[in-house]
């Protein structure tokens, strides 16, 4: 049937959470999308889906709109301090980690802050970078500041969207930032 494997493709990619319970509670985007039932929650390392796109600020390899076939089958997101980031993601992750290019934080800790992402703006921003904006949108409507990140990173996420390969990428971001 000819639509079948292009519907899977176009459903939603399931939102999972390693939760490392490292930030405060209340001010954890991770921990309120998963409260919403936004994002399913993880708490071991081996639970993390095996295709899944992995969300890692140290990856090697820039997340692409062409990860929309890969982040189809899940997308996590590390919910750490940013204190023990480096440490964190030493940790060899199942999954494919990617990175995103340089965005702005509209959270207010980190506002105006390039790459200080939180999780709840590093998965929108990846929803968006994969073609998945109406999902996006919808987690970041649950946070009073969600909708100025798309409105402060508009330009760049409608650029890195479509950026084709890395090389194309690069040179979007370095026009940025």
């Amino acid at each position: 049937m000819p639509g079948s494997r292009e519907h899977q493709n176009n459903s939603a990619p399931p939102i999972y959470v390693l939760q490392l319970r490292q930030d405060d509670p209340k001010k954890c985007t991770a921990a309120k999308l998963v409260k919403f039932r936004l994002a399913r929650p993880l708490y071991k390392t081996r639970q993390v889906p095996q295709g899944a796109i992995v969300l890692n600020p140290f990856a090697p390899i820039y997340l692409l709109n062409k990860d929309r076939r890969q982040i189809v089958r899940g997308l996590v997101a590390i919910d750490c301090s940013w204190e023990k980031a480096q440490e964190v993601f030493e940790t060899q992750f199942p999954g494919r980690s990617r990175k995103l290019p340089t965005l702005l934080a509209a959270n207010p800790v980190n506002y105006a802050k390039a790459g200080k992402l939180t999780s709840l703006e590093a998965v929108a921003a990846s929803l968006y970078i994969t073609g998945f904006a109406a999902e996006a949108a919808q987690l970041l409507s649950i946070f009073k500041w969600g909708p100025h990140f798309r409105t402060l990173n508009a330009q760049p996420l409608d650029a890195y969207s479509n950026a084709q390969d890395e090389t194309e990428l690069r040179k979007t971001i370095s026009e940025f930032f």
